[in-house]
């Protein structure tokens, strides 16, 4: 989706897209020309994107692509439609719980995940002044995430021996007698 929302911009090539992406959405983790390529591969077998033309480069000739009206489409439902919300633990919780289950200390899983994510709401803070406005806007984004789960890590260390309890009697039922 994010290839088609750059392609209804207007046409362009692979090497353009994985730049633009990577400027836009790429500060962690940048695009691969491999998944570029492969995506518009299969954008173009879906019929959401045609190859319309090619543009010579310093190198090779570049295939120029643009999105098609199914594409404009699909982007238009794909935003419309809300992310879902999986309700899923993250994985802190998972340890927690494990640590609780193995007569381990869930106090040092919580220490030490509230000292990471302190330490990268720092980090993303520091970083706020050097960034461009959709910098800004992502590390806003990750320091809200981080901010709910150090409420949720306050509130399981609040209830850590009523959790603890009721994890070990939940795991004394479930052994054989």
């Amino acid at each position: 989706m994010a290839l088609l929302a750059l392609l209804d911009e207007g046409p362009t090539h692979g090497f353009d897209l994985k730049r633009r992406y990577d400027a836009l959405l790429g500060q962690e983790r940048e695009l691969k020309y491999g998944q570029v390529y492969s995506t518009l591969a299969r954008l173009e077998r879906d019929g959401l994107a045609d190859g319309v033309g090619v543009e010579a480069g310093s190198g090779a000739d570049r295939k120029l692509y643009a999105i098609t009206a199914h594409g404009i489409t699909e982007l238009d439902h794909w935003l419309a439609t809300p992310a879902p919300a999986t309700g899923r633990p993250a994985e802190v919780f998972t340890r927690v719980v494990l640590a609780l289950v193995s007569g381990r200390s869930a106090d040092q899983v919580l220490d030490a995940h509230r000292r990471a994510y302190l330490d990268r709401m720092r980090e993303l803070t520091a970083r706020r002044h050097d960034g461009d406005v959709v910098d800004r806007l992502a590390g806003d984004y990750e320091i809200a995430h981080l901010e709910a789960d150090l409420r949720w890590i306050e509130l399981a260390s609040a209830r850590l021996t009523t959790i603890a309890a009721q994890v070990r009697a939940a795991g004394a039922k479930g052994s054989p007698a």
